[in-house]
């Protein structure tokens, strides 16, 4: 047990020279820019900061379904030449309905719609739809009620990945974003005062579409025929434009979107490319509706309608329009992250003033101060010299939590400021039993280095038990705790790996070099 190669100890010392070189970047300025600098990241309550809370309007959601269904409808029925008046969706029903001109197509129609029915593979193969077609031709699609969780679900693990994206790409470091009860979700963003930048980015769902412009339409006309929408133009000029409803272009298939300035005009644009889908689609509609008007829908308002000259088939487009420089980084920003399944709203917003961090990392630092100076006492007035081997381990611990930590890039709050405590006092624990075993072995009459022998054994499998344990204990709290108690649970996590080391490893290397180098007759241990 007490036995090191040159290899060995050479490669314990390295491992504790590389923990204490990590931790320099937290204590010292990025020397040249674009080099990597791993630091350990202030949470919104050490750091300063704003807090939003932001729910998801889930009738948003159910409408935008009942729209497609209502499309996929018409165009079956109309596809089979059966006759039906009154579609439309009821949102507050959660259902498509409609009525047969001829009760007697009620047995064809039931089988035509039965195609539309999938099943819910989160809720077990569960119909998505309820189809009732009456004898009179009365019919009705509804939404099943696991259809609506699992899209709710869905819509809350999409609209968590593209706000990470937007704000992500908005230069906001480490942003801490989960989901909190049914349909709402909880946006931390350290550092950042003012967050009205942030909720504009958020507040927009940025869906973009294309559309072909019906032309024999009346924009004016206060009731558009089926499969026709009149939306207004974003320019602020109040005019309106009647569009097909059917999708030519979904942005969905968009790969990337970036600001620039057009070589001619010189105005601001945003360069699209789609992907292979997209590209296909694109070229298709461009090809084939060539002196037409084709206009591009973003948020329920058309941002333009250009005349498709010729067809384009690169998968390559531009928008242009009364752009800045910032609306149009923005625009791109926003179709680069991807749209959002449905409007968001702030339901709470409160701010952390960096005062109010300052004081929380002061009291931080006193803490862990006080509470390592108390430790070191303990273990020096207890042990004596090996307290002071234990204790200078303790150290290196310290460095080797906070070098890890940096390399995760971890976020460091409150609760994993008291973590990183509660490790330093768990710390010395191994070697309170070592040394405990050890002044057992020393009464009952063994040599010094039979006695260190026997103790580090004996406490061996007592130490990575607890240890372990405590580990596994803690895994569990970080996959099912809140965002606060997962902060906890990694500093833990980390402190036990490090501690198993500092503590079965180090502490027996200075002892082992002690040993060999004093040959004591008697272990300063009583």
């Amino acid at each position: 047990m007490l036995y090191f190669t040159r290899l060995k100890t050479t490669l314990i010392v390295l491992f504790c020279a590389i923990g204490v070189l990590l931790t320099l970047p937290n204590l010292v300025k990025r020397p040249v820019p674009g080099i990597p600098w791993p630091q350990i990241h202030l949470g919104l309550d050490l750091r300063g900061g704003s807090y939003l809370l932001m729910q998801i309007d889930m009738n948003a959601v159910v409408k935008e379904q009942l729209a497609n269904l209502t499309d996929e409808v018409r165009h079956t029925l109309l596809q089979a030449d059966i006759g039906y008046t009154d579609l439309g969706g009821d949102v507050a029903a959660q259902r498509v309905q409609f009525n047969l001109v001829k009760p007697a197509d009620a047995a064809k129609v039931r089988q035509l719609l039965a195609k539309l029915v999938s099943p819910v593979a989160a809720a077990g193969g569960v119909p998505d739809l309820d189809v009732k077609v009456t004898d009179a031709g009365a019919t009705t699609l509804t939404l099943s009620r696991p259809a609506l969780i699992a899209k709710q679900t869905q819509a809350i693990a999409q609209s968590i990945t593209i706000i990470g994206r937007r704000i992500d790409g908005s230069g906001v470091v480490d942003p801490q974003i989960a989901r909190q009860g049914a349909d709402q979700i909880v946006i931390q963003l350290p550092g950042v005062s003012d967050p009205n930048q942030i909720k504009a980015l958020l507040g927009k769902t940025a869906h973009m579409t294309f559309h072909m412009v019906a032309e024999d339409v009346n924009p004016e006309t206060k009731v558009p025929p089926p499969g026709v929408e009149i939306l207004p133009m974003s320019d602020g000029s109040g005019r309106k434009l009647a569009i097909r409803s059917r999708v030519a272009v979904d942005g969905a298939d968009l790969t990337n979107a970036q600001a620039g300035q057009d070589p001619q005009s010189g105005q601001w644009v945003v360069n699209f490319t789609f992907n292979s889908v997209g590209a296909r689609k694109f070229a298709n509609i461009t090809t084939h509706n060539v002196g037409k008007l084709f206009a591009i829908e973003l948020d329920h308002k058309i941002i333009e309608a250009p005349v498709i000259r010729t067809p384009i088939v690169g998968g390559r487009g531009q928008i242009s329009g009364s752009f800045t420089a910032k609306s149009a980084s923005d625009l791109a920003l926003l179709l680069r992250a991807g749209a959002l399944p449905a409007p968001l709203k702030v339901v709470e917003q409160q701010s952390v003033g960096p005062e109010l961090g300052a004081d929380a990392i002061r009291a931080g630092v006193i803490s862990l101060a006080v509470g390592f100076l108390l430790v070191i006492t303990f273990m020096a007035s207890f042990y004596g010299l090996f307290g002071w081997f234990a204790n200078l381990a303790l150290v290196v611990n310290l460095l080797l939590l906070i070098a890890v930590l940096s390399l995760m890039g971890a976020t460091l709050t409150l609760p994993g400021m008291a973590g990183i405590l509660l490790t330093l006092g768990m710390a010395v624990d191994s070697n309170v039993l070592i040394n405990e075993r050890v002044r057992e072995e020393v009464k009952l009459g063994r040599k010094p280095l039979a006695a260190l022998e026997a103790g580090y054994k004996r406490a061996y499998s007592t130490i990575i038990d607890s240890n372990v344990t405590t580990l596994l204990a803690h895994i569990m709290l970080f996959i099912f705790g809140s965002p606060p108690v997962r902060g906890f649970a990694v500093t833990i996590c980390v402190g036990i790996i490090t501690t198993l080391f500092t503590s079965t490893v180090l502490v027996r290397l200075i002892t082992a070099r002690w040993y060999v180098a004093r040959r004591p007759a008697a272990l300063p241990v009583l």
